[in-house]
């Protein structure tokens, strides 16, 4: 048997049952839920000849940690995307190209919600290294509000190389720091971009420094010194939005 992944959240599964139906094995309902919102989930599920289950809180419980609204979907595994598929994507975009990229971001929340501002802002995919990352699971998907079933999350072996070739297809990488001369609204986004955002604490990595084309910071007027990497993530993205509307 296939290996089989839960997604949970009245968001996350009306994504999934939107994007993806034919990943649905079967939908975990509490059977003491009726209001319109699982209504919308049952009725695609119906649609779908989807098997449901209604079930006690204390079941749906066991099945995931964290706050699952009534509703777990256990679904076959997503498309993984390879770094040759992020290369396709950009060439043949008709868009000009706007890429996350998260350098050592281990927290699935933190994950979650840089996913969900880069599907928010139109983005082509979010990018991370193999190691030292939060993997997508269950949490990050509930945070992603079902964006993560919209944009791909493409993990590299090669972040430093990675970053080379987006360069080498047009793509002008710039990263986040703190220290940067440049402010971010001082930055020309509205070409192909690929914005790099450092890890929870430390930063972008050395090699992935050196390997941007240009730094940026935001001005921070307050006494706190940096923003949570999802907060900054989100600013970064929709100031290229802003640039291109």
């Amino acid at each position: 048997m296939a290996k089989q992944e839960t997604i949970f959240g009245l968001h996350s599964v009306l994504a999934l049952l939107k994007s993806a139906p034919q990943r649905v094995v079967e939908l975990r309902v509490l059977k003491d839920r009726q209001d319109k919102r699982l209504q919308q989930v049952l009725k695609l599920a119906q649609a779908e000849q989807i098997r449901i289950q209604m079930q006690s809180r204390a079941s749906l419980d066991k099945l995931v940690e964290g706050n699952h609204q009534g509703v777990v979907a256990i679904a076959t595994p997503g498309q993984s995307f390879t770094e040759d598929a992020l290369y396709a994507m950009v060439e043949s975009s008709t868009a000009p190209a706007l890429i996350l990229v998260l350098d050592g971001v281990t927290d699935p929340h933190n994950l979650g919600a840089c996913i969900r501002s880069a599907e928010a802002a139109g983005a082509l995919a979010v990018v991370a290294p193999k190691d030292n990352s939060a993997s997508l699971n269950s949490t990050a998907r509930k945070i992603a509000s079902g964006a993560a079933d919209v944009v791909p999350y493409i993990t590299v072996t090669n972040l430093s190389r990675t970053l080379k070739q987006l360069q080498e297809l047009g793509v002008w990488v710039y990263g986040a720091a703190g220290e940067a001369e440049q402010a971010l609204y001082e930055c020309d986004l509205k070409g192909p971009v690929a914005l790099v955002m450092g890890a929870e604490g430390s930063g972008l990595r050395r090699l992935t420094r050196e390997n941007c084309d240009y730094l940026a910071k935001l001005p921070m007027a307050g006494s706190v010194s940096s923003l949570n990497v999802s907060v900054a993530a989100g600013v970064f993205l929709f100031e290229a939005v802003r640039q291109r509307s």
